[in-house]
């Protein structure tokens, strides 16, 4: 991007199949790898899935994470080693803490495959700050009506976590982030000034003017440091902001797990060969670390 613009990069990602449809991954990539203390960034979908189809993601571990599920249609039955179940829907808000170590599967439920429907959503990575990453594993899940309405001239939305547009969402974190959903009519135009470091925007739906420049379905816009820009949707739209406090110390990332230590991840691949984290009850299936 040229010097004067508001974007520092545009990210399409690559797409993939994970848990039996496509995938695409925004972050991370060469040129950014991290927005905040945001490591990871996921596109489920859009999928339309059969009837008899559905989403199989395997029971899987992370460490030194927060992973935040958000879905736009569609429905994802939750299971973990501490033995929550939790099916998320759109709108709602799935926050697991992998801290010092968590196993989980995400799957379509038996109920959900008796029918065609549509499935599109984000799932997103946060690192833990380095004093909290081997903390107590945990899962919350906040439905819709508990997340604050956000609003203004012809758009509105909800904020999923931390501050922005006056609001303050209580979904408890462990470090200074936000991620809101945010649905605009053609037209209207979004005053985007979050109080962070770091913020990015992706297009899952329309397209956006950041600043005058396109943004279109499937691009994610990083904006230079502490930004402040109009957003002005040329069609219906759906945007995700997100963003957070610069991370003071890199990340290391291999497959699931998030650590400040090489030696870390190295522990926890070991432990993940040899079976030494918790199994996900009722789901004794088993993902072999990556070659």
């Amino acid at each position: 991007m040229e010097n004067n613009s508001s974007i520092a990069l545009r990210l399409t990602g690559k797409k993939r199949d994970i848990g039996g449809f496509g995938v695409r991954r925004i972050i991370p990539v060469a040129e950014c790898r991290a927005v905040g203390s945001f490591v990871f960034l996921d596109h489920m979908g859009p999928a339309m899935l059969k009837v008899g189809e559905g989403m199989d993601v395997l029971p899987h571990p992370h460490i030194g994470l927060a992973t935040v599920t958000y879905l736009y249609d569609g429905s994802i039955m939750h299971r973990d080693s501490l033995g929550w179940v939790q099916e998320i829907c759109p709108g709602d808000v799935n926050l697991m803490t992998a801290g010092r170590g968590i196993v989980h599967s995400e799957r379509s439920s038996e109920e959900a495959r008796k029918t065609e429907r549509a499935v599109n959503g984000l799932q997103m990575w946060v690192a833990l700050p380095k004093e909290h990453e081997e903390t107590a594993p945990a899962f919350s899940h906040t439905p819709q009506s508990g997340l604050p309405a956000i609003s203004g001239d012809g758009w509105q939305g909800r904020l999923v976590a931390g501050s922005l547009f006056g609001e303050t969402s209580p979904v408890k974190t462990l470090s200074r982030y936000f991620f809101a959903d945010i649905r605009c009519a053609a037209g209207a135009c979004v005053q985007f000034a979050p109080d962070y470091d770091e913020a990015a925007l992706y297009v899952v739906e329309g397209e956006i003017e950041v600043d005058g420049e396109l943004v279109e379905a499937g691009t994610c816009a990083v904006l230079r440091k502490n930004p402040a820009v109009t957003l002005t949707a040329r069609e219906n739209s759906i945007i995700a902001v997100l963003g957070g406090d610069t991370m003071p110390e890199p990340r290391f990332i291999y497959w699931n797990f998030v650590s400040t230590s090489r030696e870390r991840i190295e522990q926890a691949k070991a432990d993940w060969k040899a079976q030494r984290f918790a199994g996900v009850p009722g789901d004794d299936s088993f993902t072999p670390l990556p070659d």
